[in-house]
C-alpha cells in the first residue's frame, strides 16, 4: 500500500499560529516564485507543478511550492470554513514566516483564485502574476453549470473513491491529452487523498472577484486551454479586458492543465514573463 511519504517528496513544515502547519517544498537561489495549486481532491503543490518548478530553479529562481491548508502534508483543520479569505491568510503567513517578502505569484484553479485575492489583498509584496484558468471570476453557481464541475459532484459524491474513478475523471474533464494521466500520478493523487478530509470541499467559498480585476496593476500572465472543461470561457474575456496590463495565452488542444499538457512552452513563456514582464 503507497503513502503519501513514498509516493511524494516530503519537504518543510511552518507554523503559522492557531495550531495550523503548512507544507512546502523550496529550490533554488535567485527571485522567488510561489507555486499555488489547485482544488481537486489529493492535490498537492508537487503533483501539480513537479514538470514546471525544476525549470525555473535552472533559470535561476528561487521556488516555494506550499501545500494550501487543507491539502497535501499541510494541516486540514476539521472546523474550519475553508473561504478564499482562509487560503490568503494563511499563505501570507507562511510567506512571512519562512522570511520573503517580494515574489511573484503562479497559480492554477483554486490557485489562481487565491493569488488574484492575494495581489488585491497584498499588492506591495507581488512583483509578478502567472495564472491559468483561474477561480474567482465568475460566481459559484456558473461553475457547477461546467461539465467537468457536475462530473466532480457525481464522481467524488458517489462511494469511496477509487484509481479507475478517478483516472476517469481526469482524462475526461480535466485535460486533452490523456496520456499526462500516468500511472504515479494516480498514486500521488490517492495516497493524498487519504490524508483529506470533507471539509474543505464542504465549506470552500470563492467570491467573484471580477469588479476587483482593474485594482491589480503587477504585470499578469494568463493562460486558458481551449477545451476547458472546469472553468467557463467567459473568464477569458473578463481577465483579457479587465486586467490592466496583461498577456493572455490561449491554447489549442489544451484542457485544464496547461502546466502538463504543454509543459514545454508554459515553462519557456513563463520563465520569458518573469524576466521581461509583457514588454
Amino acid at each position: 500500500m503507497e503513502t503519501a511519504q513514498s509516493v511524494l517528496p516530503e519537504g518543510r513544515y511552518v507554523d503559522i499560529g492557531n495550531g495550523l502547519k503548512i507544507h512546502y517544498l523550496e529550490e533554488g537561489q535567485g527571485p522567488v516564485v510561489v507555486f499555488l495549486h489547485g482544488s481537486a481532491s489529493g492535490a498537492s503543490a508537487y503533483s501539480n507543478f513537479k514538470l514546471n518548478y525544476p525549470e525555473l530553479v535552472a533559470a535561476g529562481y528561487r521556488v516555494v511550492l506550499p501545500d494550501l491548508v487543507g491539502y497535501g502534508f499541510s494541516s486540514k483543520p476539521e472546523n474550519a470554513e475553508y473561504t478564499l479569505d482562509f487560503f490568503v491568510d494563511c499563505l501570507h503567513k507562511t510567506l512571512k514566516t519562512i522570511g520573503v517578502t517580494r515574489y511573484s505569484l503562479l497559480g492554477n484553479s483554486l490557485g489562481g483564485a487565491v493569488a488574484l485575492q492575494y495581489t488585491l489583498s497584498y499588492p506591495e509584496h507581488v512583483e509578478k502574476l502567472i495564472i491559468m484558468a483561474p477561480g474567482g471570476v465568475e460566481d459559484q453557481p456558473d461553475y457547477f453549470k461546467m461539465p467537468g464541475m457536475q462530473a466532480m459532484r457525481e464522481i467524488f459524491g458517489a462511494g469511496p473513491m477509487t484509481p479507475d474513478k478517478l483516472r476517469m475523471f481526469m482524462e475526461n474533464y480535466m485535460v486533452f491529452d490523456k496520456s499526462v494521466v500516468t500511472d504515479r500520478l494516480i498514486e500521488e493523487r490517492m495516497a493524498i487523498m487519504k490524508l483529506m478530509n470533507p471539509q474543505v470541499i464542504k465549506t470552500m467559498k470563492v467570491p467573484n472577484l471580477e469588479s476587483r480585476l482593474g485594482e491589480i496593476k503587477c504585470p499578469v500572465l494568463a493562460f486558458w486551454g481551449m477545451n476547458e472543461n472546469m472553468m467557463p470561457e467567459t473568464g477569458i474575456m473578463k481577465l483579457a479586458k479587465k486586467i490592466i496590463d496583461i498577456r493572455m495565452v490561449l491554447i489549442s488542444r489544451c484542457g485544464h492543465w496547461v502546466m502538463a499538457e504543454h509543459r514545454d512552452m508554459f515553462n519557456r513563456t513563463c520563465v520569458d514573463f518573469l524576466k521581461y514582464g509583457n514588454s
